[in-house]
């Protein structure tokens, strides 16, 4: 098996189909598909299981795949670190971020990674936590933030920081009495709300806390974006319930917001630093990891993030 082969196999399975790769490595499919039955042949089980819709990895392909994305990278990135300046930090690092981190942190983040760091390719994806873990899984990125613990096996998890949960409405709205700066679960049940599916971390989250008092949300609107639920609550459909991250970015944007703390209850969220262990990692990697913690713990302790906490600050029960 060599390198060519390998990349092959992963653009096939990321892609669906040996003519979606095909296209995509400018490779004619005849020998797409030669390359690929050398490979099966040298490992000697099938890797991809074949339909009328495409291909997908089986068991020993989905290892295959995983293992060889990141030998991909690895190999990718040594080519990188090879052209770079001698002495010099330098390499692609690749960052799986949701979008209210990315609100929070992304471009403070950018910027000193920047001036640190010129030689470095810092590439951010955002994207929902779910998928960003399914990348993290699959090799796709060096570092992640998500919202659990337990979301990759084999990777190092560090608690980064808490983030208090906030009642969001628009600026003029009615919903909450002008002045009020809490309320109680029991308003807000009866306030009409623009939340995330069921299937999102941060909704199943918002149930639970509502359920252990035996109230119930009142759900207007179900959206995973979060540029369209902050539309919806500045166009007066409902309020919903977020992190400071989903309006830092909208408030400097020159739209305001109200954020209404909850009373009686803790509504908070940690979040984790995934990434590969310290001996498995570039120094381009360690570097931005680094970077990540210090740019959290600084814009926090200079009281530029309302509503975050340093993890060693928080309740260690809470996540």
């Amino acid at each position: 098996m060599d390198i060519r082969q390998l990349r092959y196999f992963v653009n096939i399975v990321e892609c669906g189909s040996l003519s979606a790769a095909a296209r995509k490595l400018h490779v004619a499919q005849p020998a797409l598909s030669q390359q690929l039955a050398r490979l099966e042949a040298e490992v000697g089980v099938p890797l991809l299981n074949r339909s009328s819709k495409g291909v997908t990895p089986t068991e020993n392909g989905s290892a295959l795949y995983r293992h060889g994305h990141f030998m991909l990278r690895q190999f990718d990135q040594s080519l990188e670190i090879a052209r770079g300046k001698t002495g010099s930090i330098s390499g692609v690092v690749t960052v799986g971020l949701p979008a209210t981190t990315v609100a929070a942190i992304g471009l403070p983040l950018m910027r000193c990674v920047r001036e640190r760091y010129p030689e470095i390719l810092f590439k951010v994806v955002e994207g929902m936590s779910g998928h960003v873990a399914q990348m993290m899984q699959r090799g796709q990125l060096d570092i992640a933030v998500l919202f659990s613990s337990d979301e990759a096996a084999d990777m190092q998890v560090e608690p980064l920081m808490t983030e208090e949960l906030f009642l969001i409405l628009s600026a003029d709205s009615e919903l909450v009495p002008p002045g009020r700066d809490s309320v109680s679960l029991d308003e807000v049940s009866r306030i009409p709300l623009v939340l995330p599916t069921r299937d999102h971390g941060l909704r199943q989250r918002i149930d639970a806390a509502f359920e252990n008092r035996n109230l119930a949300t009142r759900v207007v609107a179900q959206v995973d974006s979060l540029s369209l639920v902050m539309d919806c609550v500045d166009a007066g459909m409902g309020g919903t319930i977020k992190p400071m991250g989903a309006i830092m970015r909208e408030s400097a944007g020159g739209r305001p917001f109200r954020h209404l703390s909850f009373q009686e209850i803790d509504l908070s969220r940690r979040n984790y630093l995934y990434s590969r262990p310290p001996d498995q990692m570039r120094p381009a990697s360690l570097a931005v990891h680094a970077e990540i913690r210090a740019s959290v713990h600084a814009l926090i302790s200079d009281g530029d993030w309302p509503g975050f906490s340093l993890v060693e600050e928080a309740d260690s029960g809470s996540s």
